[in-house]
């Protein structure tokens, strides 16, 4: 589809967001509703922004969407979701349907990659390994400002590998991931999502603090929390070290709720090399330049060569 206009939808589990960019990546148009938890009322929210942006552009514009799960390329099926009305649901077939379009699909984790790799913090680099560190623990993988997905749609996919050179405490953690696709003990996520980290600390200090007054007490000097965000930098050099044997990104960028912690920035790389098998790491770890707005723009990127 040749189109100067791109609009991409973020599909979130309680609103879905659209945005309308121009050839050169500018914002012209942005809205967001809230719609009925099921999958009719997805879809026609979709089409009322779709609709919404071709009016305003006065062109049929090309269309990417960022979903909570996956769309396989050979069913065309949603997998995965946390939207779980979304799951075995045949989206990108309906949605072209309503839309009378081509559509492109990826997970949210892309999209945010590709943003971030197109015109974000990345943009001036080859290759990118994207994380979003919120609720859940997700990633993807750019190469030259194009997603790798893999033969199974999912590199980079992160969030339910095993936790790297677990300490004998962290052995004795005795949590399992409660998704139905994982389940298991020393699941990454269970320690570095928003939810896992705050989990953690509440769980050892019996207290029942969110993720965010634990980095404001940390900012007020509080010992509890200096010595978890240490744990959890550490727990994420690991992480890093992991991904960059096999990887090997010229950067590595941050997104969602903790990507917030200035301290990250600073410590992370330091504890970096620790754990990697090279005389050298020259991958930066970044902050995200499009906060909130990444995961959208990214999914009107899935057009980024047309």
């Amino acid at each position: 589809m040749k189109s100067k206009f791109k609009i991409g939808i973020d599909y979130g589990g309680t609103k879905i967001e659209g945005i309308l960019l121009d050839h050169d990546g500018k914002q012209l148009e942005r809205k967001r509703y809230s719609y009925e938890r099921n999958y009719l009322s997805g879809i026609e929210t979709v089409k009322k922004l779709v609709d919404e942006f071709d009016k305003i552009s006065e062109e049929v514009c090309s269309v990417g969407i960022g979903i909570p799960g996956f769309s396989s390329r050979q069913t065309g099926i949603i997998t995965n979701a946390n939207s779980l009305w979304l799951n075995d649901k045949p989206f990108k077939k309906d949605l072209e349907l309503a839309l009378n379009r081509e559509v492109r699909l990826m997970n949210d984790a892309n999209c945010f990659t590709l943003s971030e790799a197109v015109d974000g913090a990345g943009k001036d680099y080859k290759s990118i390994f994207g994380i979003i560190i919120g609720t859940g623990f997700g990633g993807g993988l750019s190469y030259d400002k194009s997603i790798i997905e893999g033969s199974n749609q999912i590199a980079g996919d992160w969030g339910h590998q095993p936790l790297p050179y677990p300490t004998k405490d962290e052995q004795e953690i005795k949590i399992s991931c409660p998704s139905n696709n994982c389940g298991r003990p020393l699941c990454a996520e269970q320690f570095m999502s928003g939810i896992g980290f705050k989990d953690r600390f509440n769980e050892k200090y019996d207290t029942n603090f969110t993720s965010e007054e634990i980095a404001k007490l940390d900012l007020e000097n509080d010992q509890r929390a200096n010595l978890e965000l240490g744990l959890y930098e550490d727990r994420m050099a690991r992480l890093m070290a992991v991904m960059i044997g096999i990887f090997d990104p010229d950067a590595i960028i941050l997104g969602g709720g903790m990507s917030n912690i200035d301290r990250f920035y600073k410590n992370i790389p330091s504890l970096i090399p620790k754990y990697t098998f090279s005389n050298k790491v020259e991958t930066k770890v970044l902050k995200n330049l499009h906060g909130d707005s990444s995961g959208v723009r990214g999914a009107a990127w899935l057009w980024n060569n047309e």
